[in-house]
């Protein structure tokens, strides 16, 4: 067998922990780390939050934390079989192993068992489907750690089985894939003809999971790989993506935007041809006002609000901005620059501070100029000399311009 030293696994033994593994211990509880967590330690990554498996029921893990005086955190996950208890300031999920008694592809009905083989049974792939003993033995049903070293993605047991049972696990494969995998292409095709039996299956599963699921994948490896997969596979439509999506231009954008960390929405954007894409995909997902907004930004500047030529290619962006009364429309214009693959003139623009215009109507009044309506004109005029300069002109000069007009 296997025993994990590394200090990654090292470094989880806080004091908090310490005092979970004795109470189990004191009370012969068996005591493991799993899924995903196991997943990083094994590839040498800090996992960001970990989960814990036990063979002790949530009733016995209630009386025991409670009678040591720990306070629980009722976050109804009770009955799925997790308990959340909070030790020197951390927060421990533990659950109880369990085996799924009725799937609807959706939601299960489990039961509580103490066999740990069941319990990796019921689990989505085989990368996510080990444990590791607090003394660093790695429990390994259905080698997820030669799945792991070979950059495999595989479902556990029957590719179908799995699927029927939770549809999501679809999208879940994608993810891991555009994670975990290093080359595009290098699926088994026994997995890609289940998914694409069981694609329909998507349909019934809420638009915040998918999502959730979506937005990883966008942000992920192989994305162009990954995103015709799924048109080709008939997965698109289920999940709010157009049935006629512009590949190609998702292709170009993908590649242009690799190293500039776009927002999800930017990539899925240059799949749409217009603002129905846009509107169907919120939609079906339901997502953020924000992300719409940037969506229906996208779709609608993408193609006239580019670069100018000669020595001011930014200039377009600036007057946009300098123009725009809505909020937020610098992180919209950095993430059209994203999309139009403009690293050097996103560097450029995001060092760029807004000036303030340096006229009021203070200044005018001063000048003599008395009415409401001829402030707003003058003003309005002095704007557009001050842009024409590029925002240069200084007060003194554009009051001086002011007596010219």
């Amino acid at each position: 067998t296997m025993r994990l030293q590394a200090p990654q696994f090292q470094a989880l033994f806080t004091p908090g922990l310490r005092s979970v593994a004795e109470l189990f211990e004191k009370k012969n509880h068996e005591l493991r780390i799993a899924g995903g967590a196991v997943r990083d330690l094994l590839g040498g990554v800090t996992p960001q939050d970990i989960d814990f498996a036990t063979t002790a029921t949530p009733a016995e893990m209630k009386e025991m934390f409670t009678a040591a005086g720990v306070r629980l955190i009722n976050n109804k996950g009770e009955k799925h079989g997790t308990i959340t208890a909070r030790l020197h300031e951390q927060n421990f999920e533990i659950t109880t192993l369990r085996i799924d008694v009725v799937t609807d592809g959706r939601h299960a009905e489990v039961e509580f068992t103490t066999d740990w083989h069941k319990d990796a049974e019921r689990r989505d792939l085989t990368v996510n489907s080990m444990f590791l003993g607090l003394d660093g033995t790695l429990y390994d049903f259905f080698n997820g750690y030669e799945d792991l070293k070979n950059k495999k993605i595989r479902f556990v047991g029957k590719a179908a089985e799995r699927i029927q049972e939770d549809y999501l696990r679809i999208l879940r494969y994608f993810r891991f894939y555009g994670r975990i995998a290093e080359k595009p292409g290098d699926h088994e095709p026994i997995t890609l003809q289940a998914i694409k039996e069981n694609a329909k299956g998507l349909a019934g599963i809420s638009g915040e999971r998918i999502w959730v699921e979506l937005k990883k994948i966008l942000l992920g490896n192989h994305v162009n790989h990954l995103i015709q997969l799924m048109y080709e596979l008939d997965i698109a439509q289920y999940i709010g993506l157009p049935l006629d999506g512009n590949l190609e231009e998702f292709a170009r954008v993908t590649k242009n935007i690799q190293n500039l960390s776009p927002k999800p929405m930017t990539v899925l954007t240059s799949l749409f041809k217009g603002k129905d894409d846009v509107t169907n995909l919120d939609l079906r997902l339901k997502i953020s006002k924000e992300e719409k907004n940037l969506g229906l930004f996208l779709v609608k500047h993408r193609q006239e609000l580019t670069k100018a030529s000669g020595p001011e290619p930014l200039r377009p962006y600036q007057d946009f901005l300098m123009d725009s009364r809505e909020a937020n429309t610098n992180s919209k214009i950095f993430e059209l620059l994203k999309y139009q693959g403009e690293e050097q003139l996103l560097k450029e623009m995001q060092a760029w501070t807004v000036p303030s215009f340096p006229v009021s109507g203070h200044d005018l009044r001063r000048m003599g100029v008395s009415s409401g309506k001829e402030i707003g004109t003058a003003l309005q005029q002095l704007r557009e000399e001050w842009k024409k300069s590029g925002y240069h002109m200084d007060k003194e000069e554009l009051l001086s311009c002011l007596k010219k007009l």
